[in-house]
């Protein structure tokens, strides 16, 4: 079941499964195992060669049949080259950055990314004489300035994180592409449901599997898809440092890839419904939810984007931080948790942090992640806690 013709309902019911015989699991099995044996030298050296193919068993580090299935599975949905699995999400930036970036070198980095991103570009790679460039996501057709000959990548996101800002993915791979550089793009909020960025001209992917791909809050894994001009390069480097995702984690995003496009369907559904109450609630200033015209970025969201994320922003009225954390406290609901993609609702204060364009928003951010509860439930939860932001601030 890997042809072209069929759905890709169909490829998340029928990839990365065991091989069709009769009497065969549902399920690919959980795959323990550090050394591999072989009966012959020839057979050994053989697999050492080929050890960064995902289809070579030669060290359990290197992969084994359930985690090639899953890479392999990953990459049909991505329309990659190829996949590498990692720990985490932050484990695919940070190992793709280092495949990339090399003492001296200028990196590129869009002012909305992931904060653990930017850590890792202030904590790590200016230590290792990196330059490090940050610039405006709505950056139109300035990128060619700023390009050099020491740039080594350009890394953003779509939409961006905590700010959801969208990007033009095709302006900004297209751009970096033809100064000869590589376009990294974190592509976890749309998932290859509703965005395929390699398909738009971005080089490389990377994503938290830990979110809406595994779906269920209980599997810590990242990937990196990319095309074939920097696949052989990226698998090496995350090899070459060792990373490794668990037998239990392929296991447990193997499962949850099944239900991901219902999930992302129904998620899309419930999520405007619940940004679209909001921006009409008296408390709310402005909803950062790249569907809704009023977002930034919306018309390329429109153009690349077949669906959204139940992810989204709401700046509130000014207001105290004691309010918000009274709102936050009183919702029933919603979890408070740094995470998302789960199957339940979650809320989180936001404060953006900036470099290239100062964020002067008077109001208070807070980030929603809208689950698989009852959209009237949630409504409900919000209606309840929301006169606590009318309150005289503390």
């Amino acid at each position: 079941m890997t042809s072209d013709k069929f759905a890709i309902s169909d490829d998340l019911v029928h990839l990365g499964r065991p091989s069709r015989v009769d009497g065969r699991h549902v399920n690919m099995p959980v795959e323990l195992g550090s050394t591999i044996v072989f009966d012959t030298l020839a057979a050994f050296e053989a697999a050492r060669e080929a050890r960064y193919d995902t289809d070579t068993l030669y060290y359990g580090r290197y992969g084994n049949t359930a985690s090639f299935q899953l890479e392999t599975m990953l990459a049909k949905l991505e329309q990659a080259h190829g996949v590498t699995l990692t720990s985490s999400g932050v484990a695919a930036i940070s190992c793709t950055l280092l495949a990339f970036a090399t003492p001296g070198a200028h990196l590129l980095v869009a002012d909305h990314v992931y904060g653990n991103t930017r850590a890792f570009c202030e904590s790590v790679l200016r230590r290792m004489g990196v330059e490090v460039e940050y610039f405006d996501p709505i950056i139109d057709g300035d990128l060619a300035k700023r390009l050099r000959d020491t740039t080594c990548a350009v890394m953003f996101e779509a939409p961006g994180s905590g700010t959801f800002e969208v990007p033009d993915i095709r302006a900004i791979s297209n751009t970096a592409r033809a100064a000869g550089v590589p376009s990294i793009i974190d592509g976890t909020w749309a998932t290859p449901i509703f965005c395929q960025p390699l398909t738009l001209g971005a080089d490389v992917i990377v994503a938290s599997c830990s979110k809406y791909l595994s779906g269920h809050s209980d599997c810590m894994m990242g990937m990196i898809a990319s095309n074939a001009t920097y696949h052989a390069q990226i698998r090496q480097t995350v090899m070459a440092i060792g990373d490794k995702t668990g037998a239990q984690e392929v296991f447990l995003c193997l499962r949850g890839l099944r239900t991901l496009k219902m999930r992302m369907e129904t998620i899309d559904r419930a999520g405007r419904d619940i940004a679209a109450w909001l921006a009409a609630q008296p408390q709310v200033k402005t909803l950062l939810h790249p569907a809704f015209p009023a977002c930034p970025g919306h018309d390329a969201w429109s153009r690349d984007f077949t669906g959204a994320a139940g992810l989204f922003g709401v700046i509130f009225h000014a207001c105290s931080d004691a309010q918000i954390r009274a709102f936050v406290d009183a919702l029933q609901l919603f979890g408070i948790g740094v995470s998302w993609g789960g199957y339940e609702s979650l809320v989180l204060p936001v404060k953006p942090v900036r470099t290239a364009t100062p964020w002067t928003e008077d109001g208070q951010l807070v980030r929603f992640n809208i689950g698989l509860e009852d959209p009237a439930s949630l409504k409900a939860d919000l209606a309840a806690a929301l006169p606590l932001l009318n309150s005289a601030p503390e």
